[in-house]
């Protein structure tokens, strides 16, 4: 039997700002500032930040490159015990992901009015049929998630 996730709030914080950090480095190479990180026992297994245009891969989310790096790294395609810390509320292909690959526990930052399904469109992570469940937590850092969103797309609305 697993031992059961310990929550601890500033460790929450201190990747969330992480995750902004990479979010950063995306919106440097023109990319929406998404930015994301999987950590499993204190430890950074993945990182990744959105990068769809410069990768022309339209599944190249924060949270997918995130979690293509950990299992990678793991060798393992589940990710048992994980946490996903991601900027920005996740859609349904990356919901659909985190559930594929048994991440414990998601922490997100800013909601996604438009296309976030863990609270702003539905909530995914309760339907009856899935097989696995994943524990949530949002607003953490909301603010600066949520800024660093409106700073990229103010300045893109200067440049046209």
């Amino acid at each position: 039997m697993r031992k059961p996730t310990i929550i601890d709030r500033s460790q929450d914080q201190h990747f969330m700002r992480e995750a902004l950090a990479l979010a950063a480095a995306g919106a440097a190479l023109g990319e929406v500032p998404v930015g994301a990180l999987l950590v499993q026992d204190g430890e950074v297994i993945g990182r990744g930040f959105n990068c769809p245009i410069s990768t022309h891969d339209p599944s190249a989310h924060a949270e997918m490159v995130a979690i293509r790096d950990a299992a990678k790294a793991l060798a393992n395609y589940r990710l048992p015990g994980s946490t996903l810390y991601v900027t920005l509320e996740p859609c349904s292909m990356c919901a659909g992901l985190i559930v594929h690959g048994r991440i414990a526990r998601v922490v997100f930052g800013a909601s996604e009015p438009k296309a976030g399904v863990v609270h702003s469109r539905g909530e995914f992570f309760t339907q009856g049929f899935l097989n696995h469940r994943v524990l949530v937590e949002g607003g953490v850092l909301a603010d600066e998630c949520s800024a660093a969103l409106s700073a990229f797309f103010k300045a893109r609305r200067q440049q046209t």
